[in-house]
């Protein structure tokens, strides 16, 4: 954590005001992320005073990270905080701000962030119209509920929405917390979040897919097969972008495609419409990259094509 522990002005409310360099900190959500996020604000010197949590594994987490802070209702944890940490789902979010506005829990002068990547401020509206200062603030990091993820949050990057004029104060908490600011325009909010879920989440269910279709070939220890493998594919991606593309649509070959289909139908026919959507789009991107030339990649997309769901060339083959 920095060891420059410093007083940051809550721009945008009274011109004279200040945050305390020592905040009460209320965590709303006490699960995989918000726990571990309480824990490193606590750790930067900050007083974790409340938490809110449902579940049976919110309060074993919170006993764990957040040691004798007391988990309360969600109102009586707005009402004990100078800052309030939001960390619940998505689409529970904009109930709970709007609710706890409406029984005017909010007060003037509080700071609030939020830890949803697909909102940006306006979730914050009707806390906003309250006189709280409202800061988006979304870990870029996969928390699984497992003890290394307070370990992760060491120089993870955090997408930061904010006002102008409250950057600093944004800032400044992320670097408490032990991670690496980067802005994130309101308007871009969702479009950020789509991308780290397709890198993030959609990769978890390829990893699991490919080791369930390995242990169908006969495969017993599938990690040992993947591990090297997927670990070369994903430093090829992030350092050579679509140049790093291997395999039979890199190469154009169709009639390979075509026995993976033949096969995946007869053996794993689950599978068959996820393999078509990323091959599908593998073409396109090779395609765009100039990895495959136009004759060599129409006859690829001729042939997924026809294995599309529904489609008619699809209805034939199987008829």
């Amino acid at each position: 954590m920095p060891a420059h522990r410093r007083t940051f002005r809550v721009a945008g409310l009274d011109p004279a005001a200040t945050a305390p360099a020592r905040l009460r900190v209320g965590v709303i959500g006490a699960g995989r992320v918000g726990a571990v996020l309480g824990a490193a604000l606590a750790a930067a010197g900050h007083d974790v005073v409340a938490a809110a949590g449902l579940s049976a594994a919110s309060a074993e987490r919170a006993a764990r990270l957040l040691p004798g802070v007391p988990l309360v209702p969600a109102d009586e944890v707005v009402a004990a905080s100078d800052l309030v940490v939001l960390a619940v789902p998505d689409d529970t979010l904009p109930g709970l701000v709007a609710g706890l506005a409406e029984t005017g829990a909010w007060r003037a002068g509080q700071l609030t962030f939020h830890t949803s990547g697909a909102h940006g401020l306006d979730v914050l509206a009707p806390a906003e119209r309250a006189g709280v200062l409202p800061l988006a603030l979304h870990p870029a990091m996969t928390f699984s509920g497992a003890p290394e993820d307070a370990d992760r949050l060491t120089g993870a990057p955090f997408g930061v929405t904010s006002r102008e004029g409250h950057r600093a104060v944004a800032e400044t908490l992320v670097l408490e917390m032990g991670g690496e600011p980067f802005f994130v325009a309101e308007d871009d909010r969702r479009l950020y979040h789509a991308a780290l879920v397709t890198g993030a989440n959609h990769l978890v269910t390829l990893v699991a897919e490919a080791a369930d279709l390995l242990r169908t070939a006969g495969i017993g220890d599938p990690d040992r097969v993947l591990a090297p493998l997927l670990t070369a594919a994903l430093d090829n991606g992030l350092r050579r972008g679509d140049r790093g593309l291997t395999g039979p649509v890199s190469r154009g070959d169709a009639g390979t495609v075509r026995d993976h289909l033949e096969t995946l139908t007869e053996r794993a026919p689950a599978s068959v419409a996820a393999y078509v959507a990323m091959a599908q789009r593998t073409t396109e991107r090779a395609l765009a990259s100039g990895r495959l030339k136009r004759h060599e990649g129409a006859p690829l997309l001729d042939l997924l094509a026809g294995h599309v769901p529904g489609s008619l060339a699809s209805e034939r083959a199987e008829g």
